[in-house]
């Protein structure tokens, strides 16, 4: 009930005039922009980040909320139209959506889409605003060892996710923690990394390092390998779904959301995991199995559902804990960083009505999408005819303006550009992005958190596994650090021997 009446008050924060249109503004530029092929919701996030700046932290969060929702709205259109995932959790969207558009039924494709990450949004928020309060309450019991156990989870988790190798990620994960100790050391007071420049005594700024890793590292990336794109398949007919197509899709909705919340809510889950499970469960419950890779509706409403509802399972993590664990969820917590909240339990202590008008205005939000979504795909598709070289010169624009806005310095744009050189580099070299920008916002966390638990133990480094709860936190960590490599060391061992195998 304590839950339910904190919603209650959120809602009256959310519905103010300024607040739904900071809400609408938000969900409108997060569709129009992740309806562009190629631009996943962390792209999106990072490119609107800027935009923000400006506002108070209430408005600029809720904003900021309205963007990823319609960031992971907008990447089902492209996947249907385009057959171009935005990021790896919409690649099972467009292996059926897809297929519905070749046949000419792109109409229900997408509203079935639309609708699904509806249904998903608005349970999987509530599930959220009912969850976060008890983990908030056990994340209160912990002291500076658990908290530090858990930092060195979200690392291994997010190095060991991202990329096809769990040393490219640690690799980035060590980028970000080294770029984490620019600046000021907080407990010496001594100057860390910044050969003499001054505008680096303040470290370097998150905004920066996500606007030039996503964006200014994607367009060049892209760039360099600009391929025609296939071309987009026309929404033909209504968009109107049948009651056939209601039918198959309904169960697929609610399967996909509990599907997709909890493993939304895990460490080492995400998005992508949780509609390849979708996907992969409406195949094997279907009754009409010849559907399935050629254009089953199943396959777009539940992995499509899944993929929403793991979205706001990841907020949980990062509401109550302060963990990213997506790379979505880092470039919000930089969002939250820019206005000095620090996402956590003390957050529901402190600003306790900002968090529940957030977590309210997501309930808006999802109204605001299917209103908005519905009626507007006309819309939507004529972005999709922008020639990508403007597209893509336009993000760099973008992107470099918004930066600058923020902070108007020569060195911030050396930065820029010089961090987005290196994203263009690790893309090309197969390093994935996020772990950079994990290390750079939980670094100094985590380096806070062990020095006090040391400090408090006078230096004896046994005390982080003298507590069960940081024991099995490490503990885990090191099964998620070693599983993969095992994994890909013994997928070798049999390629090796059944390459003997044949020579012999």
């Amino acid at each position: 009930m304590e839950s339910f009446s904190l919603l209650l008050q959120g809602l009256s924060t959310a519905l103010e005039p300024m607040i739904l249109l900071y809400a609408l503004v938000g969900v409108t530029l997060g569709t129009a922009v992740g309806v562009l092929p190629g631009i996943g919701p962390a792209l999106t996030v990072a490119l609107l980040l800027p935009v923000t700046y400006g506002l108070d932290p209430a408005g600029s969060l809720i904003m900021f909320a309205g963007i990823y929702y319609g960031g992971m709205y907008g990447g089902s259109t492209t996947s249907i139209l385009l057959n171009t995932p935005g990021e790896s959790a919409s690649i099972v969207t467009a292996i059926e959506g897809n297929r519905m558009a070749r046949a000419g039924r792109g109409g229900p494709a997408l509203a079935t889409a639309a609708i699904g990450s509806f249904v998903a949004g608005l349970i999987a928020t509530l599930l959220l605003a009912f969850l976060a309060p008890q983990v908030v309450k056990l994340a209160l019991m912990l002291g500076p060892r658990e908290y530090f156990a858990l930092m060195v989870l979200a690392f291994v988790t997010v190095s060991a996710t991202f990329g096809d190798s769990t040393l490219r990620g640690l690799t980035s994960l060590f980028i970000g923690l080294a770029l984490a100790c620019v600046g000021i050391d907080g407990l010496t007071g001594a100057a860390r990394l910044t050969y003499g420049v001054p505008q680096l005594m303040d470290g370097i700024e998150t905004t920066t390092l996500a606007v030039a890793l996503f964006a200014i590292g994607e367009a060049l990336a892209v760039a360099a390998t600009l391929q025609p794109p296939d071309g987009m398949h026309k929404v033909k007919g209504s968009v109107r779904m049948t009651g056939e197509d209601w039918r198959r899709s309904w169960k697929a909705w609610l399967r996909g959301t509990f599907i997709g919340f909890p493993i939304g809510s895990m460490p080492a889950g995400g998005a992508d995991v949780a509609s390849f499970l979708s996907y992969a469960a409406e195949r094997k419950l279907t009754k009409h199995p010849e559907e399935f890779g050629n254009g089953a509706i199943e396959g777009v409403a539940g992995p499509e559902a899944a993929n929403n509802a793991a979205a706001a399972g990841t907020l949980v993590p990062l509401l109550t804990l302060g963990l990213p664990t997506t790379a979505t969820a880092a470039i919000m917590l930089a969002g939250f960083q820019q206005f000095g909240l620090q996402p956590g339990p003390l957050l529901f202590v402190m600003n306790a009505e900002l968090v529940w008008g957030l977590i309210a205005s997501l309930l808006i939000a999802n109204v605001m999408l299917v209103v908005l979504n519905l009626p507007l795909i006309g819309l939507w598709i004529k972005l999709l005819s922008i020639p990508r070289p403007w597209l893509y010169g336009g993000i760099l624009l973008f992107a470099t303006l918004g930066t600058i806005g923020v902070n108007p310095s020569p060195v911030e744009l050396g930065m820029l550009i010089l961090f987005g050189v290196m994203g263009y580099g690790m893309r090309l070299y197969g390093y994935p992005v996020a772990p950079v920008v994990v290390g750079l916002i939980l670094g100094p966390m985590a380096e806070q958190q062990l020095r006090r638990a040391l400090a408090i133990a006078q230096g004896d480094w046994g005390t982080l596994i003298s507590t069960p709860v940081s024991a099995v936190l490490l503990g885990i960590s090191a099964v998620f650090l070693l599983v993969p490599m095992l994994m890909r060391l013994r997928g070798r061992g049999s390629v090796l021997s059944q390459v003997a195998g044949d020579a012999d």
